[in-house]
């Protein structure tokens, strides 16, 4: 139920960001968005551990990530420079946006399929927020080739790196409230520093590093009481519908969409050629971890990957304010809005792969 609601509610943002001028609120609405993505990304790195005596292991995650958003990247900007003749430069920031797997839409529902124990959300949970954070350090790079090299952006990697290293090495030792609420409060204060940096320093960092590190700080003791238990299911409701708010939320942050002189039927051509090729990079993690899942569970892991969102808009909306538009970024913005559409059909296939039921207990 939870899955056809957050589909829903994608669904309808869709049709508000092409229905109605959200122009004029932009700014609220982006400011809103963010502080949603940044409690859903607290509440994972609040739930996130790693075994530091097995640390090796995580390069391989890291590998694993980096490559299944690389061969997206790289497929779909072939494709742009191929069909439509785009710079290669262009190429590589439009196409960026098939990399980074929707971490916020991504969590919220596997959990809401009742995935949350199981080793395909924290398999997943890993390479998503990898994912993202690969994302993240390649568009310094591809900055440069736009703008040249600013100060500004040491100062951003400087920053990633005091934030991972804070992540690892203190790691759930802050021992804070966090119950649903505080979470929603360390949400907003989050954005409004990345706010504040952004237009003091004019140093930009997404929210997503910032808020996950905050919550792999936090202190989650899953000894909770009976009372903290009691409380925490009253906070059910908050929490599902600051979910359901972000999902329609990044529905009304598409782009405008306009085809100029292309066809609708060619259009649905490219937006699927693209779609494919985006989805078929994401398929990597099916080549791995063998001795870990079996090939259903793996396959399921890759189509886990599939949904994208709020990262993949921001790569959109960054290659926008760059001038860059024309027929490949409209395609783009086309193919980000039907893997949004599909991402209840997604989770629907990975729930069919793993064999799914109302009994399942958290285990393969």
């Amino acid at each position: 139920m939870q899955i056809i609601l957050y589909s829903s509610l994608l669904i309808l943002g869709m049709i508000v960001s092409q229905a109605v001028d959200l122009s004029n609120i932009h700014l609220p609405l982006s400011t809103l968005t963010m502080i949603c993505l940044a409690y859903i990304m607290i509440e994972v790195g609040l739930e996130f551990s790693i075994d530091k005596k097995k640390i090796k292991s995580y390069g391989t995650d890291y590998l694993v990530a980096a490559t299944a958003a690389a061969f997206p990247w790289i497929f779909c900007a072939l494709y742009f420079i191929g069909i439509f003749h785009t710079h290669w430069k262009e190429a590589l920031l439009i196409a960026r946006f098939a990399a980074p797997t929707s971490a916020g839409v991504l969590f919220a529902m596997l959990a809401a399929a009742g995935l949350g124990t199981t080793w395909l959300f924290r398999k997943a949970q890993v390479l998503a927020i990898f994912d993202d954070l690969d994302t993240v350090l390649l568009m310094i790079p591809l900055q440069i080739l736009f703008t040249g090299m600013k100060t500004e952006l040491i100062y951003v990697i400087i920053l990633i790196v005091f934030l991972l290293a804070g992540a690892y090495f203190w790691l759930h030792r802050l021992k804070w409230p966090v119950h649903h609420g505080w979470l929603m409060v360390y949400g907003i204060l989050v954005t409004l520093f990345c706010e504040m940096l952004e237009h003091s320093a004019n140093v930009h960092l997404e929210v997503l590093l910032p808020s996950f590190a905050l919550g792999c700080l936090l202190y989650n003791s899953h000894n909770l009481s009976e009372e903290k238990n009691s409380f925490e299911s009253k906070m059910v409701f908050f929490d599902r519908a600051v979910k359901g708010f972000f999902m329609l939320l990044v529905g009304c942050s598409l782009p405008k969409i306009s085809l100029g002189e292309m066809s609708i039927s060619m259009a649905v051509f490219h937006v699927l050629m693209i779609t494919v090729l985006a989805n078929l990079g994401k398929c990597f993690p099916a080549l791995c971890y063998r001795k870990e899942a079996s090939l259903r569970q793996r396959i399921a892991l890759s189509i886990a990957m599939f949904p994208r969102g709020e990262v993949g808009a921001g790569v959109l909306l960054l290659a926008i304010n760059y001038g860059l538009g024309g027929i490949a970024t409209t395609l783009a913005c086309l193919s980000l809005a039907l893997n949004l559409l599909l991402t209840g059909v997604f989770i629907g296939i990975v729930l069919w792969l793993i064999g799914h039921d109302k009994k399942i207990k958290g285990k393969f």
